[in-house]
């Protein structure tokens, strides 16, 4: 099935944090606008969008909440939806295709916000350039130790030969700001941002070379 290079009004979830092709995204939803968009969603069959929040709490507060997030996302795809309790439901997402909104964003009558998207490219298929191998390996120490501890913050399967899937694993786990991680998922070039990782990473002396 063909991939469209546009979606005229796709959903919008504004939250804390940056989502990455590919990465895992465990939602809690309670409110009404969300709850919707989540039943819509896997009704349909359909993803949404989610934006990093630069200004306004992901919560809804009174009636006019001054609310601004980034214009490029990811689209969330919804893999599991479990009913927790009356009005409370689990996700389990995963990140897949990165947008860029065109034009602003528009707020419904219930809060919700919808975008008109292009949909950019997905990173290239690259295996890691020799001098990042350290940054490579370091990741699958990580995962080894994380599952140690009874932890899988990745989905399945580990693409430790893809420089793109290892620079988003990265992205998600590094303690850098909120705007770090934009302009990092924002990129095109998978190579340079697994670079960009890597000599954050030869800074901190995680890996040498």
């Amino acid at each position: 099935m063909a991939v469209p290079d546009r979606i005229a009004a796709l959903p919008l979830f504004p939250l804390r944090s940056v989502l990455f092709p590919g990465g895992l995204l465990p939602l809690k939803v309670f409110e009404a606008r969300y709850l919707d968009l989540v039943t819509d969603c896997l009704r349909r069959q359909q993803p949404f969008g989610v934006v990093c929040l630069l200004q306004g709490g992901e919560v809804r507060a009174g009636r006019n909440p001054a609310v601004r997030f980034e214009s490029a996302g990811v689209l969330a795809r919804l893999d599991e939806v479990d009913s927790e309790q009356p009005g409370v439901l689990r996700a389990r997402c995963t990140g897949t295709l990165r947008f860029r909104l065109e034009g602003a964003a528009t707020q419904q009558a219930d809060g919700l916000w919808v975008g008109s998207v292009a949909l950019l490219d997905e990173d290239e298929t690259l295996a890691p350039s020799t001098e990042l191998l350290p940054t490579v390996q370091a990741l699958a120490n990580a995962i080894a130790t994380l599952k140690a501890q009874g932890a899988e913050p990745f989905n399945l399967p580990h693409r430790l030969d893809d420089a793109g899937w290892v620079a988003n694993r990265w992205c998600e786990i590094l303690p850098i700001s909120l705007g770090a991680k934009q302009k990092l998922m924002e990129l095109d070039d998978p190579q340079v941002r697994l670079q960009l990782v890597h000599e954050y990473l030869r800074g901190k002396g995680v890996v040498s070379g």
